[in-house]
C-alpha cells in the first residue's frame, strides 16, 4: 500500500483509523464478469437465489454487517498486489455462507485477483486460519472479478459450518493498483495485510495491521430453520467507538449474546449498521479549511440517503433499532456548517421517515433514546442541544409512532445528574460509553420486541 497520514486528528463522534503504508508489486490479470452477473451482483440481497451447479434456492439472514463510506482525499490508501486478511464476528451461525463485497465508492472498476473464507486458528494470532476451514469464493463460478465503481458484489453459496457467536476471516487479492476507496474505517478489529496473493495460506506474514474493513460489508448465512435478523442503524456508539479493539464488546455484540443465550425456537441475526459520525438529515460536509476535511468522509452518507442499501436491502430483516440523532445537534458548529443545525421538530420527521420506510419494507421499528453527553469533550452540549434532545427523547416514548421503546439514555444517565452519562458507563468523553455502558445498552433492549 501507499503510505498516508497516520489517521485522521481526534474529532468528535468518529473513531480515528490506524496508519497504512504499502509496497509495490506485480499487476495481475483477471476475468472480467459477463453484463448479467454484474447486474445480479448489484441486486439487493434480500434473498438468495440458485447457486451455480444447480443448488436449490436457501433462505438467507446477515450475520454480520458493516455499513461502507468513502475516504477523503487525504487519504492516499493503495493496494498493490497485496492481500487484506479481514476477520468479522458472526452474530448467528449457518452450514453455508454467503459474503458481500462493494466497490460502492470507487470511481473506477475494482479487481479481486481472488478471495477465500475461512475460520481462524483456534488459539492462533487473527493473521491465521484453520486451513481445513479454508474456501474459495466464487462469483457466477469465477474465482476472480472485476465490479464496476459504483456496484456490489454477492459471492456465491459457500458450504462451510458456521458457529454463532466466532470469529470468521475473509482474505481478498488485490493485485493491481487499487485505492482503499469503499471501506469501513472504524473496525475495533486488527486486520493485516500482506504482500502477494497469500489468501489460501494458513499463516501470513503482515506487512501491516489495521484497524479497517476494506470492501467487505456483509456475511450472510443460511441455518437450515427459521432465523430472521435485526438492524441497528446509528452512528459511533452503535459502531463500537470506545470500546477495547478485538473484544467485540460493542452494544449489538451484547445483544446478539444475549438472544443466543435467549430461550427461543428461532436463532436471529444482529447486523450493526452504526458509522461512527453518522447523521440523520445530512452527509458529511466539512466547512472549507477545517481539519475536518481530513475525516470527515468516513462518517458515511446520511441515514435517510443509506436506508435502503444499509437496512432495508440486509437479507433476513424484519426488525430495526435506531439510535441516531445526536450527531445532527453535536456537528453543526465543530465539523460541519452552522447552516445545518436542526430543530427537534427536523429531528423527528426525518425518524419517522424512518419509520415509514422500515413499516413499507415489512419491518418493526424501534426507537432509542438518545444518550446523555452534558460535560462532553467534544464541544456537542448546549442548552439548546439538550432541549432538542429531550424533546425527541420524549417524542420517542410517548409518541406511539414507533413499533416499540428502547430507553438507553434511562439506562445510562447519571441519577444525580440526568444529562450526564454514569461516570462508570463513561469512556471519558462524556459522550461514548465504555465496554460496560454498550452492555447496559444491550441490556436495555426488551427482547420481547424482537420475538
Amino acid at each position: 500500500m501507499r503510505p498516508h497520514p497516520a489517521g485522521p486528528p481526534a474529532a468528535p463522534d468518529t473513531a480515528r483509523p490506524a496508519g497504512l503504508r504499502a509496497r509495490p508489486a506485480a499487476r495481475h490479470l483477471v476475468a472480467v464478469l459477463t453484463g448479467a452477473l454484474l447486474l445480479a451482483a448489484a441486486a439487493p440481497a434480500l434473498s438468495a437465489g440458485p447457486a451455480p451447479g444447480g443448488h436449490n434456492a436457501r433462505s438467507w439472514t446477515g450475520t454480520w454487517a458493516a455499513g461502507p463510506t468513502t475516504a477523503p482525499a487525504s487519504d492516499t490508501t493503495e493496494f498493490k498486489n497485496e492481500t487484506i486478511r479481514q476477520t468479522v464476528h458472526t452474530s448467528i451461525g449457518g452450514d453455508q455462507v454467503r459474503v458481500r463485497l462493494s466497490n460502492e465508492f470507487g470511481s473506477g472498476p475494482l479487481v479481486i485477483g481472488e478471495a477465500r473464507v475461512a475460520r481462524p486458528a483456534p488459539g492462533g494470532p487473527s493473521s491465521r486460519i484453520d486451513p481445513r476451514t479454508d474456501r474459495p469464493l466464487t462469483f457466477g463460478g469465477r474465482t476472480s472479478v472485476t465490479v464496476p465503481a459504483g456496484a456490489p458484489l454477492l459471492s456465491d453459496p459457500v458450504s462451510l459450518r458456521v458457529p454463532a457467536g466466532t470469529d470468521l476471516v475473509v482474505s481478498i487479492h488485490l493485485p493491481g493498483p487499487t485505492r482503499g476507496s469503499t471501506l469501513h474505517a472504524s473496525a475495533f478489529q486488527h486486520n493485516h495485510v500482506a504482500a502477494g496473493n497469500v489468501t489460501g495460506r494458513a499463516d501470513i506474514e503482515p506487512t501491516a495491521t489495521v484497524d479497517r474493513w476494506y470492501f467487505l460489508t456483509g456475511v450472510s448465512v443460511s441455518t437450515g430453520r427459521s432465523s430472521s435478523a435485526v438492524v441497528t442503524l446509528g452512528d459511533s456508539i452503535t459502531d463500537g467507538s470506545d470500546t477495547d479493539v478485538g473484544a467485540n464488546h460493542r452494544w449489538p455484540d451484547f445483544l446478539a449474546g444475549r438472544l443466543r443465550a435467549s430461550a427461543g425456537p428461532d436463532a436471529m441475526g444482529v447486523l450493526n449498521e452504526g458509522i461512527g459520525g453518522n447523521r440523520l438529515l445530512h452527509d458529511p460536509n466539512p466547512p472549507a479549511g477545517s481539519d475536518a476535511e481530513d475525516f470527515a468522509a468516513y462518517f458515511g452518507q446520511s441515514a435517510l440517503r443509506r436506508f435502503d442499501r444499509d437496512v432495508a436491502s440486509q437479507p433476513g430483516a424484519e426488525h430495526l433499532i435506531v439510535l441516531l440523532g445526536v450527531n445532527d445537534l453535536g456537528h453543526p458548529g465543530t465539523v460541519a456548517p452552522e447552516s445545518e443545525r436542526v430543530t427537534a421538530a427536523e429531528l423527528i420527521e426525518a425518524h419517522r421517515q424512518i419509520i415509514a420506510r422500515a413499516h413499507d419494507r415489512g419491518l418493526k421499528a424501534y426507537g432509542g433514546t438518545v444518550l446523555p453527553f452534558k460535560g462532553d469533550t467534544l464541544g456537542f452540549y448546549s442548552p439548546e442541544n439538550e432541549a432538542a434532545r429531550q424533546t425527541l427523547n420524549r417524542w420517542i416514548r410517548t409518541g406511539g409512532e414507533y413499533d416499540g421503546v428502547v430507553d438507553f439514555d434511562k439506562a445510562l444517565r447519571d441519577p444525580s445528574d440526568p444529562q450526564r452519562l454514569l461516570a462508570r458507563y463513561d469512556s471519558g468523553d462524556g459522550l461514548h460509553p465504555n465496554d460496560a455502558g454498550a452492555e447496559a445498552m444491550a441490556g436495555a433492549v426488551p427482547l420481547r420486541l424482537l420475538r
